[in-house]
Order: C-alpha cells, then structure tokens, then sequence
C-alpha cells in the first residue's frame, strides 16, 4: 500500500501552490464560477475531481 494518498479535497492554498498562482487568482475562480467549491468556515475545500474538471476546461486545443 502507497504511503501517500491522494487528498479527496484540497484548500485554497494547496491549489494555489500546485498552480503556482497566487491565492487570491484562485479565489477570483472560486467568485467566477471557473473552480467550484465548498465554504466551511471561512475557508473553501475543493473537491479532487472539481480541480481536474477545472484543468480539463482549461486546456488549450
């Protein structure tokens, strides 16, 4: 069995570092409707397969 597994969610942060954007681009996703994601407190969650729906979407032809 793997030692790492993959994260069902990730945090803003986490996506933000991955893209190698700053955190607010991913915020401005959120806002936009591009990234969905889930609030709890004040902090937002985003699903696994919302991020590789969002990268998918993205991609250029």
């Amino acid at each position: 069995m793997s030692n790492k597994q993959e994260k069902e969610f990730y945090k803003s942060e986490d996506l933000a570092e991955k893209l190698d954007v700053n955190i607010m681009t991913i915020y401005r996703y959120i806002k936009a409707g591009r990234l969905k994601a889930h609030k709890i407190g004040k902090e937002f969650r985003i699903e696994q397969k919302e991020f590789l729906n969002f990268l998918k979407n993205t991609k250029t032809k």
